[in-house]
Order: C-alpha cells, then structure tokens, then sequence
C-alpha cells in the first residue's frame, strides 16, 4: 500500500493551465509551456528509459543550471529513479569519491569528467537534450511512494566530508508549501533561478515553489551580478522572487549596474544558507528592496522565514522568521529541554520537510536524530516573545572565553558595520589566559585599511568586551564552499 503517493505539479498545471509559461531558459531563450514541460519530460522518460533506468537507479548531473537539467530531475522522479546533481565546483578526485558512494548508472555532464565507477556510462547535457527533442512521450509511469528518495543532495562539507542527504518527494512538496506561505507566492509568480542546481536552493526552493502554483522558472546558467541587475530590472521579464546567499547579495549591491529603483516587480530579495547580518538587511531597506532572510538545511528546506512586511523586517533584522505549516521548531538545552524565550538553545525540527536519513550513512541518522525523530540541527537559535527565531551560531562555531559563551555569528555582525569591513569571519583560537579568545578575518572594503585598534575599540562600543577578538587577521578573500559559506575549518588550519 501507498502511503502518500509522489506528487507531480507540472503534469498537474499541464491541464490547468496547459498554455501558461512555465520556463524560459535564459542561455537560448527557450521557452515552455506547461504543457510543453509536461511532454518533454515523457519524452525524458523514453530516453532514460532507453538506457536502462529503472526504479531506484542513480542518475548524477555535473553541469550548469539549465532548464534541461529540471526536465532530467522530474523526469527521473516520475520513473521512481534518483536524482543526483554534483558540485560541479569540485576537484575530479571529490567527485569521484561522490560517484563512488552513490554508484549510478548514468552520469550528464557538460565539463570533465571524474573516474567513472563500474556500470556507470556518460553522456553529455547536449546529447541528452538532444535525443530528449528527437524522442516520443512514454506512457505514464504508475504512481509510487513519495517516502522513496529521489533526490541525493551531498552537503557542502563546510565542516569536512560531504554527506548525501537522501530527499523524497515529500520533501520537495513541503518545501514547496513551506515557502508558498511564508514567500507569498501566486500563480503569478515569476523565479529568477540563478542559485546552482546541486544546492537545496538551487533544486528545490527557487524551482519547486513556482512550479507548485503554476507560476515561472526563469533559468540561468549560473549567477553574474552584472547579468542578474539587469535581469531583475527587465520589465519584460518581470522577476517576483530571487534567491541567493548574502554574498551574493553584495556582488550586486557593488556591480557597476546597481539599480535597485528599476527592481519594480520584485515582491524580495530572499537569502539565506549563510548569516545575514543585521546592518545589511537595514541598507537594503533603505534602498526599497525588502531582503527577506530565512531558514533551512540540505536536510530541511525552507524551515524558518521572515514575512514581507518591511516595519517587521526592520524591527527584527537579523532573525530568520516564523516556522512554515509543515515544520515544527524546538529549541533545547545539553539535556534536551525545551528552554525559555530569550535562551540560547539547539534548533530541532520535526515535520513533512525532513530527510528520512544519509546515503549509505544509517550510522549519521543515528547521530544527527533524537530518538523520536527531530533532526539536530547544530545551530544555536533564540526566540523571542513573538515566537521569531534568531540564528546565534552553529553549536561546532561557538567557543568559550573566560567561562563565557562566545557566538562568532554575533562578533561578526558587529564587525561589519564598520565601514571598513567588507567581509569577516571569526574564530575560537586557544588561548592560555582565557582558555579561548576570538580571531578575526577581515576582508577590507576596497582602498580601506582597518587598523586592529579602530576595530576593537568599534567593537567595544557594540558588544561585550569578553567578546572582542584579540586578534585581527586582513585577508584578501574568505575560503568558501560551492554554495558560499565559510569553511572556518580551513581558516583554523592555517592558525
């Protein structure tokens, strides 16, 4: 027996709405219907099907964004088969250790390719898209478990080895209805999709949203702020919705095409995977864009979002927002006790939008899962009165000093309201009075030199003195993963 059968919103809204767009691929201009979509991903169907593919085979992509990719995602999720997009930012040794753990039967790539495991062939994204327009629909496939995975989402390792979160078509839905609610989305709503498509925001949030309400993917091959500022000033295009990571966020705020006031379709700038701090979410607001920052996992999706009231935004810049309908939130001390308002404590979440558990990992499950099924997060969160959730840091990131806990993701917010401060990241260093002390990796604005002095002395008048870094380290650039977080990891090797 189906306990809840794999959900499909594309052959849905192809009789819906089987003439409205559903994507343009903004390399060639292409652009589809939903009917369209609904049929080329049959004809992706007979294609895979042609090859072998079966119900829970492996199918990695190693490629940039293209609506083609989508086409591959769907279609393998309707054949029961699983979906594997890879870090195309990777060294050929990481990605053949990936292809060695999840094994699949066919590799799409359209750049080098790793060592191949046994039984895996390969083809290239042209020449799938290629036989993709020259085959015929398939018949449909018969319905099957959306509790199966479909999706193999390797995290991004800022910590160390990626792990392969395993997604189901569960996932995908709640994700969808999670960010629906609290992203106002409609029918009418228009994706600009420029995050890559072996991140959780790439896959999932900036594409299945959309496609849920019948709305439009506008697909990039990948992100440019110069592109990006003009795209979301294009009229004709009419851009509602945009994701990215803050550090994307600051390459268009620097591009030299920098015209937030042409945005006048852009109902937000969403962001998330990384902290947001407070001081960047107000200039935004300044400058008429509202920068709606929320929360979520590879294993999780969207959890956590801001509503798009700017007052509220403003009042409460730096949290990261309300619960979606299908997550529930729990913040916990050590011992696993719910703590009060105000307190720091673990993020838990239990819901419709969580993994079942790690390719090939059931040892990790066992780690990341309470006994009753809420996955821990790692991230430190406080909530205040009106049940908004602010992310103080990750368990791992924060350190002691002096008996007193000490959260870089607050130090650095402090630190990048300096003018000087284009970037930072701090660190716990040992330290023989202090047990720990913080280490600060500044990247400077451009023709700016910040002296540890000035530094600590704007620190001082922000946070507590026991939190001030007692080291300054300017670099020129912050180590980052594929999907833009810190790797601190890296930074505390170099100490």
């Amino acid at each position: 027996m189906l306990d809840f059968i794999s959900p499909d919103p594309v052959a849905l809204h192809a009789r819906l709405r089987p003439q409205a767009v559903a994507a343009v691929d903004l390399a060639t201009g292409r652009r589809w219907s939903y009917d369209d979509l609904d049929r080329d991903i049959q004809r992706a169907v007979a294609v895979l099907a042609a090859r072998g593919i079966d119900r829970g085979d492996r199918v990695a992509a190693l490629a940039r964004n293209s609506v083609q990719q989508v086409i591959l995602q769907q279609a393998l999720m309707r054949i029961g088969a699983i979906f594997v997009p890879l870090n195309r930012r990777l060294s050929l040794p990481e990605l053949a250790r990936l292809m060695l753990d999840c094994t699949p039967r066919l590799l799409v790539a359209d750049q080098d390719l790793p060592d191949l495991p046994p039984g895996c062939a390969a083809t290239t994204m042209a020449e799938f898209a290629a036989a993709l327009d020259a085959a015929q629909p398939a018949p449909r496939c018969p319905p099957h478990s959306g509790l199966d995975c479909c999706i193999i989402l390797y995290t991004s390792g800022t910590s160390g080895t990626p792990k392969g979160a395993m997604l189901t078509s569960q996932f995908l839905l709640a994700t969808a209805v999670n960010f629906n609610v609290l992203g106002e989305v409609d029918t009418g709503a228009v994706f600009l999709c420029d995050s890559p498509m072996f991140h959780v925001i790439g896959i999932v949030t900036q594409i299945w949203p959309p496609l849920l309400r019948g709305g439009r993917i506008l697909v990039s091959p990948g992100f440019d702020a110069e592109r990006t500022n003009d795209r979301l000033a294009d009229a004709d295009l009419a851009v509602t919705h945009y994701f990215c990571v803050p550090q994307m966020a600051e390459a268009l705020r620097h591009a030299p095409n920098f015209a937030p006031g042409r945005w006048t379709r852009l109902k937000a700038l969403f962001t998330g995977g990384a902290p947001n701090p407070p001081a960047h979410i107000r200039w935004w607001l300044d400058q008429g864009v509202r920068m709606v920052d929320g929360y979520g996992m590879t294993e999780t999706g969207t959890t956590l979002g801001m509503p798009l009231n700017p007052e509220l935004i403003r009042n409460k810049a730096g949290a990261v927002g309300l619960p979606g309908p299908l997550t529930t939130v729990r913040l916990v001390d050590e011992a696993g006790r719910d703590v009060p308002d105000g307190t720091a404590g673990e993020i838990l979440i239990f819901g419709l939008n969580v993994i079942p558990g790690y390719w090939n990992r059931p040892e990790e499950r066992d780690r990341a899962f309470t006994p009753d099924g809420w996955i821990r997060t790692g991230d430190i969160g406080i909530r205040d009165a009106d049940g908004f959730i602010s992310i103080a840091d990750r368990k791992k990131d924060m350190f002691i000093s002096g008996g007193e806990n000490v959260y870089p993701v607050e130090v650095e917010a402090a630190l990048v309201e300096h003018a000087a401060v284009r970037e930072v990241a701090v660190i716990g260093i040992p330290d023989a009075r202090w047990g720990e002390v913080g280490c600060a990796f500044i990247v400077p604005a451009p023709g700016r030199a910040p002296t540890p002095e000035e530094l600590t002395t704007h620190c001082q008048r922000l946070i507590a003195r026991y939190k001030v870094p007692k080291q300054f380290r300017i670099i020129e650039s912050l180590p980052r993963t594929g999907s833009g977080k810190v790797m601190k990891h890296v930074l505390k090797q170099g100490i």
